[in-house]
């Protein structure tokens, strides 16, 4: 009995431009040390002009992904060093000032203002700033929330600035003026910390060398949407190996601007919270440090917050970070390089505060990425293996490896899960190139502009919805058709790389395609069928949005 493949398998494996015809034209002809050289290109002047910044980019983009295995070895090097409980204790508890800027926050400031007060700490030990610069109904509505604490003998009070000089760096630095703690704590207005959080961080402090120490963010709404998983992941990343590997290998790293204590030391001698940066956490800890100030991470003590829930909102966030780092790199690198501190802490330093240079390199490698494919159409699988392959491990899947060891620390058991988030964690992170590389280049060029807040919603179940959603909701213009337009342009080379048998490089261009147009329409369509849910825009005399 012969048996004959069905119709539809002989189309596909001997069709004359089938998967047979692909496996033979690319890797069928050998010569005797076993590797094809018939479609080597040979290359011309015209295309070197192209090919080099192409390889260029890809370099120096591979090189910070090397970095990430860097920052994963440096964590499990060093696990020795992971800080948990406090070298000493005082024997009597110092006096701690709580600081609380905030900005619009009327959906979050009674909640805020909540777990501050239940905290576990002597009252006569404790002082509570709220510092408040908004400019709409917040204002009646955080001094209420701060008249009834205090009637109830809480030692917490009220601070408006008629103006926002300075932004959050100026708030504080202008709380600070009265502040009487010797210690520091921060907390933005979506976070919520638990009762013992300050028990558990001031004996640290116990240790006169230690100028400031950061607690690990956890997220009140992960499981909200898609979107907030996703953005969970991509700061577990930071908050766990960043952190991690940084602060046990005793190079610099930085406050994240909440949930953290400084000691009031450590703030005078570096010269006060300063407002040149968008990032003036990052811009304080590396003068600190400079000052030989120690900071230490508590990666066991949790402090939860909310994780944006619309697309806007989430790139206003990742811009101002991106363009904060190069406002920061710019100002102190030339510090840092010429100071005594080891080359490590040196190199270190660099990766961390230029890595969004990446945003613009692959705005470059987007323009060139077609192109390239088109001169490099006729090169056998050797130069695909020997140059491409090394690169893209380097580059992509270092992304990858790196966010799920994070996730395999914090959650042993059900870390395999992420996997299922890794295509669009990436692609999620291409997404982000347009407003990120617009910032870093205003960065890199000068450009100032207003610290544009993250808004908070106070939503954390699935299916909530917030008005307050609506009332700071901001668009950001002609950006999300950009997006689209680049995703259209990536959709192409995926049209082109099949027509022309290219199929290694399709999962890849994919990826790129689901960035763009996954973060170009959830910007556009935000909010658009609030109308179908029963709820209306809210209607108003002076709006307050993201950024003002």
């Amino acid at each position: 009995m012969v048996l004959f493949p069905p119709p539809f398998l002989s189309l596909a494996l001997f069709a004359p431009r089938g998967l047979a015809h692909y496996f033979r034209s690319h890797f069928g002809e050998m010569n005797v040390n076993g590797f094809t050289f018939r479609h080597l290109y040979r290359l011309n002047s015209f295309d070197l002009a192209l090919l080099i910044p192409y390889f260029l980019v890809l370099l120096i983009l591979a090189s910070y992904g090397v970095h990430r295995y860097v920052l994963v070895y440096m964590y499990y090097k060093n696990r020795k060093n992971r800080t948990s409980e406090p070298t000493g204790q005082f024997t009597e508890l110092p006096r701690v000032t709580v600081q609380l800027p905030i900005f619009n926050e009327q959906f979050v400031i009674d909640r805020l203002v909540d777990a501050i007060c239940k905290m576990d700490y002597p009252r006569d030990k404790l002082e509570i700033q709220v510092l408040d610069d908004s400019t709409d109904e917040t204002v009646e509505i955080a001094n209420s929330v701060v008249q009834r604490y205090a009637a109830m003998e809480y030692p917490v009070t009220y601070h408006h600035r008629g103006n926002r000089y300075g932004f959050k760096a100026g708030a504080l630095q202008e709380g600070m003026k009265t502040a009487k703690g010797e210690f520091i704590a921060i907390f933005d207005a979506d976070f919520v910390p638990p009762e013992d959080w300050l028990m558990r961080v001031v004996h640290h402090f116990a240790d006169p060398k230690i100028g400031m120490v950061q607690t690990r963010w956890t997220h009140l709404n992960r499981d909200y949407s898609f979107l907030t998983n996703v953005e969970a992941i991509l700061l577990d990343g930071h908050f766990v190996l960043e952190h991690g590997g940084r602060s046990r290998s005793n190079v610099f790293f930085n406050f994240n601007g909440t949930a953290g204590m400084w000691r009031r030391q450590a703030i005078d001698d570096s010269g006060g919270w300063q407002h040149d940066t968008l990032t003036e956490d990052t811009d304080l800890s590396y003068r600190s440090q400079l000052k030989g100030w120690k900071f230490k991470y508590l990666q066991d003590v949790e402090c939860p917050a909310e994780l944006p829930i619309e697309m806007t909102a989430f790139k206003t966030q990742q811009a101002r970070w991106a363009k904060g780092l190069i406002q920061t790199a710019k100002k102190i690198l030339p510090t840092v390089m010429d100071s005594n501190v080891p080359f490590r802490v040196k190199l270190e330093a660099w990766y961390h505060l230029t890595a969004n240079i990446s945003y613009p390199l692959m705005v470059v490698l987007s323009t060139l990425l077609l192109p390239a494919m088109i001169i490099r159409f006729y090169q056998g699988w050797f130069q695909m293996l020997v140059i491409d392959l090394p690169l893209f491990m380097a580059s992509t899947f270092s992304v990858s490896s790196f966010y799920l060891v994070s996730q395999k620390e914090l959650f042993p058991r059900t870390w395999p899960k992420t996997f299922l988030y890794l295509p669009f964690l990436m692609a999620l992170g291409i997404g982000l190139t347009v407003t990120n590389t617009r910032a870093v280049m205003e960065a890199l060029f000068g450009v100032q502009s207003s610290f544009k807040r993250t808004p908070k919603y106070r939503v954390q179940a699935k299916g909530e919805r917030s008005i307050a959603a609506r009332k700071y909701r901001k668009r950001l213009g002609v950006v999300p058709w950009l997006e689209l337009l680049i995703g259209t342009y990536f959709a192409a080379a995926v049209y082109y790389a099949l027509t022309n048998e290219n199929y290694l490089t399709v999962p890849f261009l994919i990826i790129f395609v689901l960035g763009y147009w996954y973060t170009g329409l959830m910007s556009l369509l935000q909010g658009r069928f609030d109308r179908f849910a029963g709820l209306a825009e809210p209607h108003s005399a002076k709006p307050f949005p993201v950024g003002v």
